[in-house]
């Protein structure tokens, strides 16, 4: 997607985001792309490239599930389709339909559902009569199902057509999962199967138009119920029958079989009650339905998952079979457990036992369970979301027997991204999250000449905490990447980049696939290693023999306390999940101690000398700014200005002043002097109120020595520094719409003095403004900014919640330059990189 401007073009590059840890949060549609939650967000991606697409904004609370209509199962009835269509419920109870023109993969918001939930939404689930006709349920916690009815417009002018076709109070233990199917026979009945806390499976049926009655109840599971899903109908020798399975937290899953007994229309009312004798309950409850009855029976058990079955899904109708005998259900079941795999159960040829064929993941350490397992529409691909926010894929590439391998997904953070910051020269991205990683994104570059050039990937985690993670910097200056990070904790950590890291980077940006051998002499290590506790990194050095430890007494058993040892490696291509999150470590070479509260702000200067921190505080003497000495990590400096959290912090570019803005709504200025003997004298030049609220973010301009506040009084001011020290405000921005939460700065043109100011606010949305600076002199008696508002982001192009940081890649480099790359991240869970050409 792009923004075309007179001036300005932004494209969009590259998204990272993890998934909600949220059961039924992930559809695989029938237009082979899958849907997923990030926060507030509805995120797409593209199984195919590994890259997410797009993400949409509408949503006020955390996204809870997705569901596509028509979704995997109805891919069959999707051939001619030029929309598909997208649904998603939140926390709060609101459903949106999303419209997907396949044409110009444009996305709409088409309509939110009439207000029938007053909690959260657990569940969507939904059924294609036809290709312009959908059913569809949803449940909530606050113990209401809603069945609705939709139909597609079949031209491109008209509108979704939406009615309510029941309400169900299913009581005070909410239902959390449904399925939808027709009953056996061409009867036109729908059945809607629920299940939740109360261990029974509830079948209600209805008639197309609705009024859905409930038929019976099925018992069996000793636990929660957590999946349901109906088969389509089944072609077998026998009467018409359906098929429902069911997955539980009692680690069990269960096959059911509706079969139609017959129709009692066109008899008398006393054989109604007469036919269905005790005979037929030992099979299985009976039930009625219209004119019709059925027969439920316990088709199948199937044990095998160590932990709760999360998911439980049909292997979708192969296409390829359906022009031949007409389409048809494969007996081939995924389930997705917490014991960190998925399984698919087949019936045996002969004896027709069901058992497991195929199992997946169980190796992995990293996945701490499954929340859900999806087929792709070809069922060639499976597709399983993780407790850490994370996607796992395997694909069948087997010819005449199977061979599932692990694939390439996209990733990111599963909490708030805090902190970005761009390598020394724009080689990759570092941010740093609330979910206690920081991680390194980079452009792989494709070798394949075919292809559509170079993707972005995440290549590292080279911290994997246990803290949430606040702050970060990259330390400037020669020698070997590093980068200091400051959690919530007291300790700022300082770490860097071990050989596995260094020839990896190589490989994926660089042509030749020679490593330079002095680097490989400089640097002795090659990896690190998570300890037990999962706060101090150690290295593991290039010579160090491998030694296997005895383990005596636990028999090998994987225990909560042992930690496997990481394989560092250098990667030839983009890492999976699996080897990011224990083998690509950065070791930690020194922890810096002395402020009093939990680390808040971190900056480095553009020579590599100096790191300034600060941390959260509510009185002057715990508000200090500690400076400290790169290399022998000395502290050089305590500042003192401020009383409240000093909020962000940063170096002008010719490094002698240090700006600083607070929560107390002053900003301070301090000038630097380097003296001999590596000391530091530093003194405060300035401090000025200059916003009615907190101020957020600060950004100095490349080329001189003047700066732009951003403040949640929903203002942005830029100030300048005379030559005397004095700061004078040359401009205020008009007012925002809503609090701004980062700002950046970069030059374009050292000679005008021109540059681009980008805006990131805390309702997520981004804007660039030009500026050019005009100084005091023979001509221009004062100084002045000239401004222009050059561009407002699409929403669908910004993040959907606060925008927490905004970083351009290397202003030094970018004189003159028109192809800018601009990198945010926010309170969405995503990592967002725009390409901004200015012509």
């Amino acid at each position: 997607m792009s923004i075309n401007n007179s001036k300005t073009e932004v494209k969009r590059l590259f998204i990272g985001a993890g998934c909600n840890r949220i059961v039924n949060n992930v559809s695989w549609g029938a237009s082979d792309l899958v849907s997923f939650g990030a926060q507030n967000a509805v995120v797409i991606f593209c199984p195919k490239s590994a890259q997410i697409l797009t993400t949409l904004p509408g949503h006020k609370a955390v996204v809870n599930c997705t569901h596509w209509l028509p979704s995997n199962k109805f891919v069959f009835k999707a051939k001619q389709l030029e929309r598909h269509y997208l649904l998603s419920g939140d926390a709060d109870g609101v459903i949106i339909l999303w419209e997907l023109s396949l044409a110009d993969n444009k996305w709409r918001h088409v309509l939110q559902l009439p207000k029938s939930h007053k909690k959260g939404v657990t569940c969507i689930t939904g059924f294609m009569v036809s290709q312009t006709d959908a059913i569809f349920a949803t449940s909530s916690s606050d113990g209401t199902v809603c069945v609705w009815d939709v139909v597609f417009p079949t031209s491109s002018g008209c509108e979704c057509k939406l009615s309510c076709l029941e309400t169900l109070v299913v009581g005070s233990r909410p239902m959390v999962t449904l399925s939808l199917g027709q009953l056996p026979g061409n009867t036109g009945l729908v059945a809607l199967a629920m299940g939740g806390l109360d261990n029974k499976i509830y079948l209600y049926c209805g008639e197309r138009t609705g009024k859905f009655v409930r038929a019976c109840e099925l018992k069996g599971h000793a636990d929660w119920i957590r999946s349901l899903d109906f088969s389509l109908p089944i072609l077998s020798g026998e009467a018409d029958s359906v098929l429902l399975v069911s997955s539980s937290q009692d680690k069990g899953i269960r096959i059911w079989k509706l079969t139609l007994q017959g129709s009692l229309a066109n008899t008398e009312g006393t054989y109604k009650r007469g036919g269905i004798g005790l005979a037929s309950y030992i099979e299985g409850p009976v039930f009625v339905a219209g004119p019709f009855s059925y027969q439920i029976s316990l088709e199948s058990l199937l044990i095998g998952h160590e932990d709760w079955v999360y998911s439980v899904q049909w292997q979708p109708p192969s296409l390829a079979a359906e022009e031949e005998i007409g389409f048809y259900q494969p007996q081939s079941i995924l389930s997705a457990s917490m014991d960190k795999t998925m399984m698919i159960w087949q019936p045996e040829r002969k004896t027709g036992i069901w058992m497991n064929v195929v199992t997946v993941g169980e190796l992995s350490h990293c996945a701490l369970g499954f929340y859900g397992g999806h087929w792709s529409p070809d069922a060639r691909s499976i597709l399983a979301h993780g407790y850490g926010g994370s996607f796992h894929m395997w694909k069948n590439i087997g010819v005449s027997s199977d061979n599932w391998q692990p694939q390439k997904v996209p990733s990111g953070h599963f909490a708030a991204v805090t902190d970005i910051a761009w390598a020394r020269c724009g080689e990759y991205l570092l941010s740093v999250s609330h979910d206690q990683t920081t991680r390194i994104f980079a452009p792989w570059h494709n070798r394949d000449p075919q292809s559509d050039g170079d993707s972005w990937n995440e290549i590292a985690r080279p911290q994997v905490h246990g803290h949430d993670i606040n702050c970060a910097a990259i330390i400037q200056g020669k020698g070997n990447h590093r980068f200091i990070s400051g959690a919530e904790e007291k300790v700022a950590r300082v770490f860097e980049a071990p050989l596995s890291f260094l020839k990896t980077l190589h490989y994926a940006i660089s042509e030749q696939s020679s490593f330079p051998e002095d680097v490989q002499a400089d640097v002795q290590v090659l990896g690190a290693n998570m300890s037990a506790l999962g706060l101090s990194q150690k290295p593991i050095y290039v010579n160090a023999t491998h030694e296997i430890q005895e383990n005596l007494g636990n028999d090998g058993l994987d225990t909560l306390e042992s930690v496997p040892d990481a394989v560092p490696v250098a990667l030839t291509e983009p890492p999976i999940e699996d080897q990011l999150a224990w083998h690509t470590l950065w070791p930690e070479s020194h922890k810096l101690y002395g402020h009093g509260n939990e680390l808040f702000s971190l900056c480095c200067d553009h020579e590599g000398k100096l790191v300034a921190s600060s941390c959260k505080a509510q009185s002057a003497t715990v508000a200090e700014i500690w400076l400290w000495q790169v290399g022998s990590w000395k502290a050089v400096g305590r500042l003192q200005s401020h009383s409240l959290t000093v909020t962000q912090m940063e170096f002008s570019h010719d490094d002698t002043l240090l700006l600083a803005v607070s929560r107390d709504r002053q900003f301070s200025i301090f000038k630097i002097n380097r003296a001999g003997n590596d000391e530091i004298d530093y003194k405060l030049v300035a401090r000025q109120e200059a916003h009615k609220r907190i101020i957020w973010a600060c950004s100095w301009n490349p080329f001189g020595h003047e700066f732009a506040t951003g403040s949640r009084d929903k203002t942005v001011k830029i100030w300048g520094v005379e030559k005397t020290s004095s700061v004078k405000p040359l401009l205020t921005l008009p007012q925002f719409d809503s609090s701004v939460t980062a700002l950046s700065w970069v030059g374009l043109d050292r000679q005008r003095n021109d540059g681009l100011l980008a805006v990131g606010m805390e309702n997520g949305l981004l804007q660039i403004w030009s500026l050019h600076v005009e100084r005091s002199g023979d001509s221009i008696p004062t100084p002045g900014v000239a401004t222009a508002q050059i561009i407002r982001l699409d929403s669908f192009m910004c993040h959907v919640s606060a925008v927490n940081r905004l970083a351009w890649k290397n202003p030094e480099n970018n004189e003159n330059s028109t192809n800018l790359q601009l990198a945010s991240c926010g309170a969405d869970h995503c990592v967002r990189l725009y390409e901004v050409i200015v012509h």
